[in-house]
């Protein structure tokens, strides 16, 4: 796990790290504010989930832009553009009235979760490619973010849950903060002129990843897991307060404990990456994550309810990450092929959400969130096929 690296990589890898925990933390209560939001103003299942499908969407259309905006003015001026968002985002959800000011508040944080997903994963794996254990260190900084947020927001609202903007205000707080973060980024290595460079050299711009199927397969993998994800994320808190499965309290709770599972679950990975075969383990968590959140699926009490929540988030917690770590070779021989990778895949966060929503609404909201079943055993099958490629690939 020995990895050498001069002073401003390793200020690069501290800020990209923190800049990624404040990520998970912002991007993540996007679900958690969910049932307050749709309270407070009078929502219904389907704007809900069109709310987090416009949140994917943000996402998706940055998660491309991002990659293509630093050759006309580097990264970090078009991840300080991006970032700001943030801020803005929260901004707009405190004074909102109507519902286009919601849509555009929710376009603007999946604006900049796209392209800090971006930044951030090109970042690092510029600085290690391939190395599975670092790009599943980066996503646990996310996942901590990610469980200190349900956690800060039921304490918030313990009292009353018009609170809820009170957190809204801390998230404010924290956009602001993360973009001094960026602005506080080396450049090295991440210029306009060097990018440019590399595009005349024919790789920073280059479509011959097009050709690689690997290219296809690590998409396939990302796109079912980004569907089962964002699917699970963006309804999991809604479903067992409105199903009356878990009280309030407990259903933001269950938030809290797949995020806490899921930095458990990178964190373990990364260290056993270094140890183990990397292909048999993102097997064993595609298997995993299917049979769990079937058993989820099925659970009626708050202690076997707790048991899948634990079990689905740590098996699901290093496929993303694990996958980006097979592409290091890829996307650093062609600069513009994780921004193909990524706007592709974001396109199951988009698809998902609304689905779940639009099934919830005629057919009830277990039957909505039954249909992930669909993505995570289709998940499970990209996975075969990409461990069986890139072992091929190897001998």
């Amino acid at each position: 796990m020995e990895l050498k690296l001069n002073t401003s990589q390793k200020k690069s890898f501290i800020l990209t790290y923190a800049a990624f925990f404040l990520n998970g933390l912002m991007a993540l209560s996007v679900g958690s504010i969910m049932p307050y939001l749709r309270e407070a103003r009078g929502l219904d299942y389907v704007f809900c989930g069109f709310l987090v499908s416009i949140h994917s969407i943000g996402n998706l259309a940055s998660s491309f832009l991002a990659g293509m905006l630093p050759m006309a003015i580097g990264r970090k001026r078009s991840i300080l553009v991006f970032n700001i968002l943030y801020p803005i985002a929260y901004l707009l959800i405190l004074v909102a009235t109507g519902r286009i000011v919601l849509v555009l508040a929710f376009m603007f944080t999946g604006l900049a979760r796209g392209a800090t997903s971006n930044y951030c994963n090109s970042r690092i794996n510029s600085l290690a490619p391939g190395k599975v254990w670092m790009l599943n260190g980066l996503h646990a900084s996310f996942s901590v973010g990610a469980l200190i947020f349900p956690m800060l927001l039921s304490l918030i609202t313990r009292s009353s849950d018009a609170n809820w903007i009170s957190a809204c205000m801390i998230m404010l707080i924290c956009g602001v903060v993360s973009w001094i973060l960026y602005f506080s980024m080396p450049n090295d290595d991440f210029n306009k002129e060097k990018l440019a460079k590399k595009s005349k050299e024919g790789t920073a711009s280059g479509m011959g990843f097009f050709k690689d199927p690997l290219f296809y397969f690590s998409t396939a993998t990302l796109f079912f897991y980004l569907c089962a994800e964002q699917g699970v994320i963006g309804w999991m808190i809604t479903y067992f307060k409105d199903t009356g499965l878990l009280t309030g309290t407990l259903s933001q709770m269950t938030a809290t404990v797949q995020w806490l599972m899921m930095l458990c679950g990178r964190l373990t990975v990364a260290y056993l990456s270094t140890k183990v075969d990397k292909y048999k383990m993102i097997r064993l968590m595609g298997i995993f994550m299917a049979v769990f959140f079937v058993y989820l699926l099925f659970a009626r009490t708050p202690v076997t309810i707790m048991i899948g929540i634990i079990g689905f988030g740590f098996a699901m917690a290093g496929i993303y990450p694990t996958t980006v770590s097979f592409t290091g070779k890829l996307t650093e021989k062609y600069q513009t092929a994780w921004s193909y990778i990524l706007t592709i895949a974001s396109f199951g966060s988009i698809l998902m959400p609304s689905i779940v929503g639009a099934i919830a609404k005629k057919a009830g909201i277990y039957l909505g969130i039954a249909t992930i079943t669909v993505a995570v055993v289709i998940d499970l099958i990209a996975i075969i096929a990409m461990t069986k490629y890139l072992r091929k690939l190897e001998k």
